[in-house]
């Protein structure tokens, strides 16, 4: 690795950012910079993020990454244990395919330097909600911020990659959208919007989405607020179909913080024994299954939505304070620490806490190497759909999933030679726009899609909700279309037309899917159909 004077500062000046590349990376969790990590040994790429590269799904998740497989578990147990999580939706192959890469990629994450508790020479493995053993490696309540910053000191010192920080990209360019169709739909780059300029292109031989998630589609979340679904709303209009988006996680736990910001507060907890209870101290989740508070996410979500409706309450509570001062301060030393800041003390006292939206089990519909039916694009990570997670995602396969993807994407890609520009990409257009005399048109209507999705698309929904939710949003997308080609772009404006559209595709795969099944809890059909399968949405009726 080149000494520290060689470090990229990921600040490009405009004269340096290449109008080509051989792969796009767009989006800086685990999967982004995994897969820049992999392709840099293949080519040239470019690494582009809308904020900060730390502003990620993956910099923000606390529990750990699972597979990693001791004498007393087995591959086959974790595979059957994310299957029942996933509620009969799960495609085995898949799962068998990355849980098997598990404890592998704990080594190869070791190697890279990544800094996993140890115990006694040994990983520390912990246990969360759904997990029949102790498989999951972690770094004290941070592992997703260690891991991130891990792989991240291996890209900034990469000189075959060019990093592009706060530069959010516009829209993904194909010859479809070109106007030619006598060929296969390729895709051939990207229109860029940098912080501060003018939109630009960067053409590219192979584009990777790894934008995250899109937990901001909804009021309360544990995501930062760059997870806005942009990858998922740009491979839908590039051409690709989204497979099983009714299925949002709630993560059952996160701070209840009306005053101020909300805050994760990891499974991990759980699964060292942390109980739920309600204002009066009952322990409330054996009500609905019998392994209490380690049920999967689905059961325990909905376990404490009933409880605040039942009782009018505004949160439940999640009390750890039998675990004793020691222990807390070890092993969720930053959790502690920012619940101090806030006048709260988890060791003296129970938290207050409420479900928020967490993670999207579904995504655009790819394979388990991120290959979609545009040529030249994939899409890796929570962007993705492979149906590793069926109707609800086991802790910690999430950041297993990045990582396994990004690393079979980079391989495929890598030795796909077929792949060349095969036409020039056409300046942007921005004749006819006329400057905003006002912004709040873009505030209000994000407003109003978090809360239509809050009461209409949450934890419970029913069909009455969901079409009330799709009527009112007809008229936000026409606002935002006329809004979009009438004024000059910005973040903001960009992130709407993305998450409109997002929350539209939810509403309709939710409106597809007569039952209830893991994460889709739908009262006109509250018991499984026995012919279940996935959910797939076709661009203007285009078939696989």
């Amino acid at each position: 690795m080149p000494s520290s004077s060689n470090k990229q500062t990921c600040e490009q000046p405009v004269s340096r950012i290449p109008s080509s590349c051989d792969y796009l990376v767009i989006g800086s969790g685990a999967a982004g910079l995994m897969a820049a990590h992999r392709l840099a040994e293949h080519g040239s790429v470019v690494l582009v993020n809308k904020s900060g590269f730390p502003d990620s799904n993956t910099f923000q998740a606390q529990g750990g990454i699972a597979g990693f497989i001791t004498k007393d578990d087995t591959i086959e147990s974790h595979i059957q244990d994310t299957i029942k999580a996933g509620a009969g939706l799960c495609h085995e192959g898949v799962v068998s395919e990355i849980v098997n890469r598990g404890h592998d990629m704990v080594e190869e994450l070791l190697n890279l330097g990544t800094p996993f508790d140890m115990d006694d020479g040994a990983l520390h493995l912990t246990r969360e909600g759904g997990h029949s053993h102790r498989r999951i490696a972690h770094v004290q309540d941070s592992t997703g911020k260690a891991i991130g910053e891990t792989l991240l000191k291996h890209v900034q010192y990469n000189e075959s990659i060019t990093c592009l920080q706060r530069h959010m990209v516009v829209d993904l360019i194909t010859t479809h959208k070109l106007g030619v169709f006598h060929q296969k739909n390729q895709c051939l780059g990207a229109y860029i919007l940098p912080e501060q300029g003018d939109v630009f292109s960067i053409a590219a031989k192979q584009v990777i989405l790894a934008t995250g998630g899109a937990g901001k589609v909804y009021m309360y979340t544990s995501n930062p607020h760059a997870a806005t679904g942009d990858g998922i709303a740009m491979a839908w209009r590039a051409g690709c179909p989204v497979m099983n988006l009714e299925f949002m996680q709630f993560h059952p736990t996160c701070l209840y913080n009306p005053s101020g910001s909300t805050m994760l507060l990891t499974e991990a907890l759980r699964g060292e024994g942390a109980h739920l209870i309600d204002k009066g101290g009952r322990r409330f989740a054996f009500d609905d299954d019998e392994r209490g508070e380690l049920a999967p996410r689905d059961i325990v979500a909905r376990s404490i939505d009933r409880e605040i409706k039942k009782t009018g309450e505004d949160c439940m509570y999640l009390d750890v304070t039998h675990l004793g001062a020691d222990k807390i301060n070890t092993q969720f030393p930053n959790i502690q620490r920012r619940l101090l800041a806030m006048g709260l003390d988890m060791s003296k006292q129970p938290i207050p806490i409420v479900p928020a939206a967490h993670y999207m089990c579904g995504g655009v519909q790819t394979d388990v190497s991120g290959a979609t039916v545009v040529t030249g694009l994939s899409v890796i990570g929570e962007t993705s759909c492979t149906g590793l997670h069926g109707a609800n995602r086991l802790a910690s396969n999430s950041l297993l999933e990045c990582l396994v993807m990004a690393d079979k994407c980079a391989e495929r890609i890598a030795k796909d030679k077929k792949v060349t520009l095969t036409m020039p990409i056409p300046a942007w257009d921005s004749s006819g726009v006329v400057p905003e005399e006002e912004r709040v048109q873009i505030k209000q209507n994000w407003d109003e899609i978090r809360a239509i999705m809050s009461n209409y698309v949450g934890i419970v929904r029913s069909s009455e909700r969901l079409r009330r939710a799709r009527r009112r949003l007809m008229l936000i997308h026409e606002e935002i279309a006329a809004y979009y080609w009438q004024h000059p772009l910005s973040r903001s404006l960009l992130e709407l037309r993305n998450l409109a559209l997002l929350a539209d595709l939810m509403i309709r795969s939710a409106q597809q899917r007569h039952e209830s099944r893991g994460l889709h809890y739908i009262k006109d059909y509250p018991e499984q159909s026995q012919d279940s399968k996935d959910t797939i949405l076709f661009p203007q009726g285009e078939q696989l």
